[in-house]
């Protein structure tokens, strides 16, 4: 797992997993392991999760292969739908249906595809005085990382450093064209 960008974890994860079904029926057509997502999700590590979903991200997406350590919006296409299917569910298991690329998408239709709108919408500004910027990824995150405070659509995060165009390629990547990727395996 990627250190850079991992923010320390400010989340309450109750290490206890006991009294926590993790699923382990996780399908992957890229061979990639769930389980330690489904984990860390069911126990509240929500900052490690999101770490976990962008390597893997860059893992099921052919990028790490060319030597890369983040997604091109053109690697998307190359994401298998069984995966990206398998990592939303569990984001909206262990969210309640707070979180998930689906649930973003949702809060993209409705802001029009008007980036800066959909940023305010999922809590990913704050203001500095009377200043609107985007929310700091990297050092000390200001991101949210708890269920019952984030702003629905918060997580998970994906960076827009290289522009746009790679999150509008997730959030019309062809596993949202129909309800099938609800269907638990």
């Amino acid at each position: 797992m990627s250190e850079a960008g991992v923010p320390s974890p400010t989340s309450s994860g109750d290490s206890n997993v006991s009294d926590v079904e993790i699923p382990t029926k996780l399908p992957s057509e890229k061979g990639m392991d769930y389980i330690p997502l489904a984990t860390m999700l069911a126990t509240g590590q929500l900052a490690e999760a999101d770490q976990f979903t962008r390597d893997a991200l860059i893992v099921i997406s052919g990028a790490k292969e060319k030597g890369r350590d983040f997604v091109y919006f053109t690697d998307v296409k190359n994401i298998p739908n069984t995966d990206l299917a398998t990592i939303e569910r569990l984001w909206q298991k262990f969210s309640g249906g707070k979180f998930g690329f689906s649930v973003q998408k949702k809060k993209w239709k409705r802001a029009k595809g008007d980036f800066e709108l959909w940023c305010r919408v999922i809590g990913w500004t704050t203001q500095d005085g009377e200043v609107e910027r985007k929310k700091r990824w990297f050092g000390a995150s200001e991101f949210i990382y708890n269920v019952k405070t984030a702003p629905e659509g918060h997580l998970p995060l994906t960076s827009a450093l290289r522009g746009t165009s790679l999150i509008k390629k997730l959030l019309t990547h062809p596993v949202w064209d129909n309800d099938d990727w609800k269907i638990e395996p």
